[in-house]
């Protein structure tokens, strides 16, 4: 990676949806300032203070906290997968700006980077390909990126974070398809959005600083084993009932603010779920 410091310089030409890499970006940069973090991203820092976009219009509200928790979860997925299988392959479908390979590479994996030719051709201004990580300019429903991934060693793990909330359920069961029949056997992390969250996206402290808005509303992740017969739905956790080994590596700050939400019982919080599948 080759990350510009010092003053902004890229300007950010992305379309609806891909705006909204920005804010987990933003929230990794901030997480990192703080004396005791979740994870720490360097890169994300650098990332930020190149990038010429107005991210403080994301301050203030929890929803930065969120989006860390989702990853750190996220990254807990992929580490004890690639513990397990230290020479399979990650991709990251909708991949952002993300930097999970920074943070959990072992030397030995291959990771492949998805997403639209604008977020990846703005991606290519901050990391290069190289033998084990490459990046795909293209969309999830458009089978030919699957050649690539195919061509190296399984198993697989494929990380969906924050991407298929934006399309509607069609095109979220045709996505969920292809992965199927090209990754049988692999792990999907996804998260999945219902309507106490869908229905008042408007007043979102994020979502209602940009355009795009949620579209696929899933009040049980469950409903995925139904649309692909023999899948198994592993795990399922909400912001507020992260796994007991994840919550309690948690800053207190953070698991004070996790007991807060569970008391609380706020349907934005407890429709809103991330998910690890298992596809048939």
């Amino acid at each position: 990676m080759a990350a510009a410091g010092g003053k902004p310089s890229r300007s950010v030409r992305l379309g609806t949806v891909q705006e909204t890499l920005l804010i987990p970006l933003y929230g990794r940069a901030v997480e990192t300032r703080k004396p005791e973090a979740v994870l720490r991203d360097p890169a994300a820092e650098a990332m930020v203070a190149a990038i010429d976009y107005d991210f403080t219009r994301f301050d203030d509200g929890p929803s930065l906290m969120g989006s860390v928790l989702r990853t750190n979860l996220f990254d807990h997925w992929v580490r004890a997968f690639l513990t397990e299988h230290p020479d399979a392959t990650v991709i990251e479908i909708g991949t952002g700006l993300n930097t999970r390979y920074e943070r959990l590479d072992n030397g030995r994996a291959h990771w492949f980077d998805l997403d639209l030719p604008d977020v990846i051709e703005l991606r290519r201004t901050f990391f290069t390909d190289t033998p084990r990580r490459r990046m795909l300019a293209a969309s999830v429903l458009d089978p030919g990126w699957t050649a690539a991934p195919l061509a190296v060693d399984g198993p697989f793990f494929l990380a969906a974070e924050a991407i298929l909330g934006y399309l509607p359920e069609q095109d979220v069961r045709r996505a969920i398809d292809l992965l199927a029949e090209r990754f049988p056997g692999a792990l999907l992390a996804f998260d999945t959005t219902g309507p106490g969250m869908v229905d008042t996206q408007d007043d979102h402290d994020a979502l209602g600083k940009v355009r795009a808005r949620i579209q696929w509303n899933c009040p049980d992740p469950h409903v995925l084993e139904e649309w692909r017969p023999g899948s198994r739905l592993l795990a399922s956790h909400t912001l507020a009932t992260p796994p007991a080994e994840v919550h309690d590596a948690l800053p207190a700050e953070y698991q004070k603010m996790i007991a807060t939400m569970a008391g609380l019982h706020l349907p934005q919080v407890e429709d809103y779920r991330l998910n690890l599948l298992r596809l048939a």
